[in-house]
């Protein structure tokens, strides 16, 4: 029963693993290199200078004693970090992080790259993968079979293909990552071979592709093959809902702009009304000062929309008026100072639209992370 419900129910995105690769993809931000830069212990072990530790086993005597040796390579856990250095702390404390200057000397040094590929391949075999050619193209190996259903049940080799496809982008072996995941996938989910490492691909082999292009295809791939469709949670919705809830929306315009027209309606009578108020204003005021040239300027403004924006500073001024009791014979100012004092009521608008916004509240969504993408 329990089975049944997990199959059933719907996957959940991880944030820390979001979080996690959204470090690496973009060279750790803030990272900084706590060792000195003579200090190249990865290094000096790929040069078999230095055994790893704490098994004190050098790197030739991994990859011609170990290679084939399917019980050491599952049981023991302190190689791994040795033969595939990030610039991240693992399980093996003994085990040294990469730092950028021996990382730019790792990828000049033939010897090192040359182990690093063969240990990439035993760890491919060890899988029951075979790398086919020196692009990184990868296929099944003979023992397959037996290694895809070792995989299948053995999760915590999950972690440890994160990792070396981790390595491979640190060490110059980006190009190899994009065949390696999109194998796993059609895996996983057409030939079902390994079902339950889908997981594990869609939310972490993926997004340790810095390529952005690079996932896209992979996740359009993956959200092709994966089943229930609807439980795809790792990409954008499907068009067929997006259009769905834009003809949803559809009336919300008409809605909105039949309030538009009410709200006009509602100030066009305001103008009317503070217009009338300003006429009977400029009236008395004509009648205590005689001046021909306002009443010139008053017949010769026919556009109502000034009227509307000199009506709200003169209701303020009233206001004030009746407030300041000591200043009853005070004079409307001019329809052009009004006109100045509006400036502070825009603002005050377009702060309040700032605020709205969902980016500046800090609502943003954790995907392509993937998705913090």
């Amino acid at each position: 029963g329990s089975d049944s419900t997990e199959a059933t129910a719907k996957p959940k995105r991880s944030f820390y693993a979001a979080r996690d690769l959204y470090k690496y993809r973009h060279q750790y931000p803030n990272f900084k290199d706590i060792r000195y830069q003579n200090d190249l212990s990865n290094l000096r072990f790929y040069k078999n200078k230095i055994p790893f530790k704490p098994d004190g086993v050098y790197i030739e005597e991994v990859l011609n004693k170990w290679k084939g040796d399917y019980e050491k390579l599952e049981h023991n856990h302190t190689y791994i970090q040795w033969l595939f250095p990030l610039r991240e702390q693992g399980l093996n404390f003994y085990a040294k992080e990469l730092t950028t200057y021996e990382i730019e000397e790792f990828k000049k040094t033939k010897e090192a790259i040359r182990r690093f590929l063969l240990a990439y391949k035993m760890m491919l075999e060890f899988f029951g993968i075979k790398l086919t050619d020196k692009t990184g193209n990868v296929a099944r190996a003979v023992n397959w079979q037996e290694r895809f259903q070792h995989l299948n049940e053995s999760q915590h080799n999950y972690l440890r293909i994160t990792r070396i496809l981790k390595s491979l982008g640190e060490l110059g072996y980006e190009s190899f990552k994009s065949p390696l995941v999109k194998f796993i996938l059609h895996e996983a989910l057409v030939e079902n071979t390994i079902p339950n490492i889908k997981q594990s691909a869609l939310e972490y082999f993926v997004y340790t592709i810095r390529d952005r292009r690079e996932r896209r295809k992979l996740l359009r791939f993956a959200q092709k093959h994966y089943t229930p469709t609807e439980n795809f949670i790792w990409g954008p919705p499907r068009k067929e809902q997006s259009e769905g809830s834009k003809a949803q929306k559809v009336p919300a315009p008409l809605a909105s702009s039949h309030s538009s027209q009410t709200s006009l309606h509602k100030k066009s009578k305001d103008s009317k009304t503070s217009s009338s108020a300003v006429h009977l204003n400029n009236k008395t005021v004509e009648e205590k000062k005689v001046a021909p040239k306002e009443s010139g300027e008053e017949t010769e403004r026919p556009n109502p929309e000034p009227s509307n924006e000199d009506a709200k500073p003169r209701n303020t001024e009233d206001s004030d008026a009746e407030a300041l009791s000591s200043q009853p014979e005070k004079t409307v100012p001019h329809p052009t100072e009004e006109k100045e004092s509006a400036p502070p009521i825009e603002k005050d608008e377009e702060g309040e639209s700032h605020s709205r916004d969902p980016e500046a509240s800090g609502n943003t969504s954790c995907h392509d992370v993937t998705v913090l993408q």
